[in-house]
């Protein structure tokens, strides 16, 4: 099991992700919390800019619940068979659309667990929502956080959940709000899967991680 790192490196850390991008931001399109919520559903097993590509002229015609559903199963499919898994995602966003309009008037609600109540949307997408659209501190763990997390020792455990409660347990709260951004950017652009680029890495010195590429 890697070491989790200490009170001090951790502070030291964000405050160096914070120096160099004092307010991240995701890198999904969107336009209000609906279409929020669509984007992040299809990111699933996608990448940020093919689900950006296809909702380009999806969300000009279809950024509420209502319009999603006047526009159909087949119409959404149009728009977004490029992405994996469009045919299952498109059932998943009309089904989410039709309870927002049936059991929440179609506002998107703004509790972890009806969000999670929704077709297509678990606790990762929900806490997306949560923190991007309402700016609640929630830690939203993908791929990269969790590689990131456990390589570098800032939030260590042995699923998505335990490194949910890590970050939130060991980061300062000074930095919880923007804490996931800092740490998916990190994992997507340095912090990388195969060989990470360590050599550009603004927290070299304080990362746990044993086989640093030169």
């Amino acid at each position: 099991m890697p070491r989790q790192l200490n009170y001090h490196s951790i502070r030291e850390i964000f405050t160096r992700f914070q120096t160099a991008e004092a307010s991240p931001k995701g890198e999904l399109d969107h336009v209000n919390a609906y279409t929020l919520v669509v984007a992040v559903a299809l990111s699933a097993q996608a990448t940020d800019k093919g689900v950006n590509k296809a909702t380009r002229e999806l969300f000009k015609i279809a950024d509420t619940p209502q319009k999603m559903l006047d526009l159909g199963e087949d119409g959404l499919i149009a728009h977004i068979k490029t992405i994996g898994l469009y045919r299952n995602k498109a059932k998943n966003v009309i089904k989410l659309s039709r309870i927002l309009v049936e059991d929440y008037d179609g506002e998107v609600p703004n509790s972890r667990a009806a969000l999670q109540s929704l077709p297509g949307v678990g606790r990762k997408t929900a806490n997306v929502v949560l923190n991007m659209w309402w700016r609640y501190p929630a830690q939203a763990v993908d791929t990269h956080i969790f590689r990131f997390g456990n390589r570098s020792g800032v939030a260590v455990g042995k699923d998505v959940v335990a490194v949910e409660r890590a970050i939130e347990d060991n980061i300062p709260v000074d930095f919880q709000l923007h804490a996931h951004h800092w740490m998916i950017l990190h994992g997507r652009y340095t912090c990388v899967a195969r060989k990470p680029k360590c050599n550009a890495c603004l927290i070299r010195d304080l990362c746990y991680y044993e086989d640093k590429t030169p």
